[in-house]
């Protein structure tokens, strides 16, 4: 029986190659030359924190880092930006989570979009990616387009693959 897997992965290499050009960019730019920044990734928390000492400039600093990981290849909507909170001396923190792999609130979403467009095709969620099983190819590749359509809604960057006949 023909299936495709729906994953959202993130490639960490990339993504620890566009903090490190953010860092690198920032100290290189005249009006970040007196301003304290810090871009702190944690792979096993799978955040990001990102501190600047003027809270002015934090709009600036994403600016920036989003701009990085768009040249990268990489979709913003891996990253959940959470409210900024102040820090010591003035400084702000904002802490960015990103999203390596498909929850079960978002697997269920993407099911009930799925079953909701009457598709002869069977999903089910298996630890971080979505099965989709059906019976020939032409309603799989429906299945993805009608996915690719409904990314926006779903808020998770999708990709198909593991694509068997």
């Amino acid at each position: 029986m023909p299936s495709f897997d729906v994953n959202s992965e993130m490639d960490w290499q990339e993504l620890d190659n566009a903090v490190n050009q953010t860092t690198k960019e920032l100290q290189s730019r005249y009006d970040f030359k007196s301003v304290k920044t810090e871009l702190k990734l944690d792979l096993k928390a799978k955040t990001l924190t990102l501190w600047v000492s003027d809270e002015d400039k934090l709009d600036a600093l994403k600016d920036i880092f989003k701009s990085k990981v768009i040249k990268r290849g990489m979709s913003l909507m891996s990253f959940d930006y959470k409210d900024a909170e102040s820090a010591f001396g003035g400084s702000i923190r904002q802490l960015v989570t990103i999203q390596a792999g498909i929850s079960k609130e978002k697997g269920k979403e993407i099911i009930a979009a799925i079953k909701d467009s009457k598709l002869k095709v069977q999903a089910q969620i298996q630890d971080e990616q979505v099965r989709v099983t059906g019976k020939n190819r032409d309603d799989l590749q429906s299945a993805i387009a009608l996915l690719k359509s409904k990314q926006d809604e779903i808020k998770v960057p999708m990709q198909f693959g593991n694509f068997r006949d």
